[in-house]
């Protein structure tokens, strides 16, 4: 059985934002330890874990995508990618630069993670016929 386009689409994203969350989670953790302050090293963790939780639910839509083809997440699958890129860059850049714009573009990402969830939601319901 071969992948749908949706399907590949948020599996292929998923494991390169998850890939990249593990190589930048690392480079948190045994390069900035001794270089940033413990406060804004937390805010580098959290841009990472969120990083991960949303790489992860890139995969899950794609495994959802390849069970209902019939149902379109393309909503999903956006909103979790800027989501990643307006959260958890935002919070790598912040940490990186000091830049207190970076900061504050990080609530939009997170409502785009909220809007993912629900536009994820409505797929899975609608996927009941």
């Amino acid at each position: 059985m071969s992948l749908n386009n949706q399907a590949r689409q948020s599996l292929l994203y998923g494991t390169v934002l998850l890939a990249l969350a593990v190589l930048i989670g690392a480079f948190g953790a045994h390069g900035l330890k001794n270089l940033v302050e413990a406060e804004k090293l937390a805010t580098f963790e959290t841009g990472v874990r969120y990083h991960f939780y949303h790489g992860f639910g890139l995969i899950l839509l794609g495994l959802f995508a390849q069970l209902f083809p019939n149902v379109k997440a393309q909503l999903s699958h956006w909103a979790f990618v800027v989501g990643i890129l307006l959260f958890s860059f935002n919070c790598y850049f912040y940490v990186l630069s000091g830049m207190k714009v970076f900061a504050m573009i990080v609530p939009v990402g997170g409502l785009l993670f909220v809007l993912g969830w629900g536009a994820f939601a409505l797929a899975i319901h609608k996927s009941k016929n």
